[in-house]
């Protein structure tokens, strides 16, 4: 039928929602960004039993949820605050994601340009 990770748009370039990057980090800006590294310890996310696909830049959030609710287990509002910057930090990962793979689907459509050129 068709391959339906990939959208309109990414079909003529063959890019799939789960590929990894194929240029460089610094390719498309004019100042340096910082990669990002994770906070959580992978002894502390195994420990807690937190399952693999929660282990992202985010797990260390997740990480203070899960014992604010652990030590106020009947009153789980009293963790609106972790829970809010877990769930804020999750959206913001998202976002950068998205905008990875379109920094990703310009990069190659810009490489398609120069090559059809030369």
């Amino acid at each position: 039928m068709g391959n339906f990770l990939a959208t309109h748009y990414t079909r003529d370039i063959g890019l799939q929602m789960d590929d990894k990057p194929t240029f460089g980090a610094q390719d498309g800006f004019s100042f340096n960004r910082q990669e990002r590294e994770m906070i959580a310890k992978e002894e502390d996310l195994i420990s807690a039993r937190i399952p693999p696909k929660f282990r992202d830049y985010c797990a260390h959030h997740l990480l203070d949820y899960q014992v604010c609710r652990y030590k106020n287990m009947p009153l789980l509002y009293r963790c609106a605050h972790e829970r809010h910057t877990y769930l804020n930090c999750e959206h913001q990962d998202y976002v950068l994601r998205m905008k990875e793979f379109e920094r990703e689907r310009r990069l190659r459509i810009r490489e398609q340009r120069l090559v059809g050129v030369a």
